[in-house]
């Protein structure tokens, strides 16, 4: 079955269809910057735009950067506070013509890594995805099943969000080295570490394509390793939450 995932970003919008059967984007990912301001009417049309590049007319998965529950945002990062308290799900599927299904984007993300990539041998235990990028998302799986919406990103660290200090974005913004941004990560995890006490880590989001740079020198009690799944990972968890959803419906 072939489903188009969609991942909302702070600075873009990508999508493709995916076989959900087997993990694959069956075409080329396409992208178009988010609109200033990132406001929903905004959003919802560059949307459409993205849909209709495809032609398509079926069931649409979208990860979306806030909490969402039953299609409902109930926070927004990196994109306008207007989305807050918007039906998503409602707002997308009638500016698009086609059935939306909304869910946190690292969620998303989540949902891929550990049916296809990095956690898919990983049934058993605790396994947090960490997405390294503008911010941090967090997806949580305890023996498999989600634990939706941890936004692990926003736990306070010397008063801040912790996004703030240890994102990629932070790493470039404030121009540091592997070495000195580490040392940002090692607090961070041992934080989670303290909270959660998990089996596994997988690191994903742009940074995990230099994770032989950092990883090595992270020292955790759980095992931790890189996603495999690399960007594609929430466009095609998207579209296979959105595959899930339309079953239920039937």
């Amino acid at each position: 079955m072939e489903v188009l995932g969609i991942d909302i970003g702070g600075s873009g919008i990508k999508g493709a269809l995916v076989d959900v059967g087997t993990g694959r984007m069956v075409t080329e990912r396409f992208r178009i910057s988010t609109p200033d301001g990132a406001k929903p009417e905004d959003v919802a049309k560059t949307v459409k735009e993205l849909i209709d590049h495809f032609a398509w007319q079926g069931p649409v998965g979208v990860g979306f950067p806030a909490v969402v529950r039953q299609g409902v945002a109930e926070s927004a990062a990196n994109i306008s506070k207007e989305w807050i308290g918007t039906n998503v799900n409602e707002l997308l599927s009638k500016a698009c013509g086609c059935p939306v299904f909304t869910l946190n984007d690292a969620d998303a993300a989540g949902i891929a890594e550990m049916t296809f990539g990095a956690g898919k041998d990983s049934k058993k235990g605790v396994v947090m995805i960490l997405t390294l990028g503008t911010g941090i998302g967090s997806a949580i799986f305890v023996d498999g099943v989600l634990l939706p919406n941890t936004e692990l990103g926003h736990l306070q660290m010397k008063g801040k969000d912790a996004e703030t200090r240890t994102s990629d974005a932070a790493r470039k913004n404030l121009d540091l080295s592997w070495k000195h941004w580490v040392k940002r990560l090692q607090k961070y995890f041992d934080y989670l570490e303290r909270l959660f006490s998990p089996d596994l880590f997988i690191i994903g989001g742009g940074v995990s394509k230099d994770s032989e740079k950092f990883l090595p020198l992270l020292k955790t009690r759980a095992r931790l390793v890189p996603a495999t799944m690399l960007n594609q990972a929430g466009i095609i968890g998207s579209a296979m939450y959105a595959s899930t959803q339309t079953k239920r419906k039937k």
